[in-house]
């Protein structure tokens, strides 16, 4: 894989509560740390996401009472899944991996720390209103391809990359670099979206440029 200079590889959530024997584990989440790894060296360009949640957080079904983890509710911005207490602002569970090498990354953007609003995509809070600042720091850096990786495909990565197309970004998910949580058949309709709107799905082995 060569990607050119106006290119950025985001990568997502690859944090310890992600990993098997975190508090909401991605089956084989840890498989993908090395390959990220050499991915990211390809790449001038690096942003990291790390997901922060003050305890007590609207997504956690431990906030609600009788709720259970993986139900869905209704709030004032939309559906929302319950998780498990995961990514705790400070938590050695909201660290990001200790395998994770990239040094040159330039930028560390840290989502889902209002209480009251999740947020899985790196550019926007789940209400699709609150913006991260993601957007304006790579148009300035004149990005115009966002490829990404992480964890998970279905939720924080999918989401990532259709808000990367939506702001006029060439997007591309290195579905290799990814792992899933695929809970009520969420890969299968993340996948349908990312298809429909122009998102092109590849594997690492794939050269560009």
């Amino acid at each position: 894989m060569v990607p050119e200079s106006n290119a950025v590889l985001i990568v997502t959530d690859i944090q310890n509560d992600f990993l098997p024997g975190g508090a909401l584990a991605v089956s084989d989440g840890h498989a993908i740390v090395p390959l990220v790894n050499r991915l990211a060296r390809g790449f001038q360009n690096v942003v990291i996401t790390q997901d922060w949640h003050p305890a007590g957080h609207i997504s956690f079904a431990s906030t609600h009472a009788g709720r259970q983890p993986f139900e869905t509710i209704g709030l004032r911005y939309g559906q929302q899944v319950l998780w498990p207490d995961h990514c705790i602002q400070g938590s050695s569970g909201a660290e990001l991996a200790p395998g994770l090498d990239i040094p040159h990354a330039q930028l560390i953007i840290r989502k889902g720390y209002h209480a009251h609003t999740d947020s899985y995509s790196a550019f926007f809070e789940a209400d699709r209103k609150t913006p991260t600042g993601l957007t304006g720091y790579l148009f300035e850096r004149n990005i115009e391809h966002v490829f990404v990786v992480g964890l998970a495909l279905d939720f924080c990565v999918f989401w990532t990359a259709q808000d990367a197309r939506a702001h006029g970004f060439q997007t591309t998910v290195i579905e290799d670099a990814c792992r899933a949580i695929d809970t009520n058949g969420s890969l299968a309709e993340a996948n349908a979206i990312m298809d429909k709107t122009g998102i092109q799905r590849i594997q690492s082995t794939a050269r560009l440029g």
